[in-house]
């Protein structure tokens, strides 16, 4: 019988490869024999870190670009024992679960509110139509990039409470699930509505005379508060020179109560002596 030939086994070599992520300014390195071998692998990372004490996983998807691999965000999740810390007794949350679109793709979001206080029903409703509104139209101005950076170093989250905080004090504004759902279409990409800018067409003769007038208005009604505390001063010096002869006449009355009390005493000892 002839001898079996012997096939050689070509085994690759892995080994470690450096992939970029710009949201964090970080590297991760992972075990593949080429870039193209760790495309469109996930990575979760923890970012509690990076974001001083605030427990948040973020899960980011391998993309090459020129030839190098870069971790791009895909969904970030605030920790619920982060949440279960912040929640104390005597207190009201609100939240919310919706799809919104961005400029590159259709996003699940899903807010956190805690407020200082319990609050009724309708305040809380109020709340989370404020804030699904003001959310909607902050995305649809916005790639993902941007949101995803923005909510990371607190940038988002800063003027959600204020606006929401209009309407009752919060203790806590946060967002406690953000996920890439598909990319958009050309069509369902959201228009961007450009902010009018107020020009001005009057001259400098007419701003300074509008000017004149604003300080003239202002003194006018400078002159007419220190008017009005004149008058009150004025009033209440003399309700306190009249408090005080009130107390004098009060004090005369009662001293000659006490001495006609003295003398009817005095007349009834003489009365019973005879």
């Amino acid at each position: 019988m002839a001898a079996k030939k012997q096939q050689k086994v070509i085994t690759r070599r892995k080994k470690f490869i450096k992939v970029d992520i710009p949201t964090i300014n970080s590297q991760v390195e992972l075990i593949g024999e080429s870039p193209k071998q760790v495309e469109n692998k996930t990575i979760k990372l923890d970012l509690t870190r990076q974001l001083k004490g605030k427990s948040v996983e973020g899960t980011f998807r391998i993309k090459i670009e020129e030839d190098k691999p870069i971790a791009q965000p895909f969904k970030i999740r605030l920790m619920p024992y982060f949440i279960r810390r912040m929640i104390r007794k005597r207190i009201s949350y609100v939240e919310d679960s919706f799809e919104a679109p961005t400029q590159n793709s259709l996003i699940k979001i899903k807010p956190f509110i805690i407020t200082r206080k319990r609050v009724s029903r309708a305040v809380r409703k109020t709340i989370r139509n404020k804030a699904k509104n003001w959310i909607e139209d902050y995305l649809a101005e916005r790639t993902d990039e941007e949101i995803f950076n923005e909510i990371l170093s607190n940038k988002f989250q800063r003027p959600l409470s204020l606006t929401l905080k209009k309407t009752y004090p919060l203790s806590l504004c946060e967002i406690r699930i953000l996920q890439i759902v598909r990319p958009l279409k050309p069509e369902e990409v959201p228009k961007i509505t450009k902010k009018k800018k107020i020009e001005i067409t009057e001259t400098p003769s007419k701003i300074e005379e509008g000017l004149d007038q604003f300080k003239e208005i202002e003194e006018e009604k400078i002159k007419k508060a220190e008017k009005e505390m004149k008058e009150t001063q004025e009033k209440a010096t003399k309700k306190e020179g009249e408090d005080k002869s009130d107390l004098k006449k009060d004090l005369e009355e009662a001293k000659k109560k006490i001495a006609e009390k003295k003398k009817a005493k005095e007349e009834k000892e003489k009365e019973k002596k005879e």
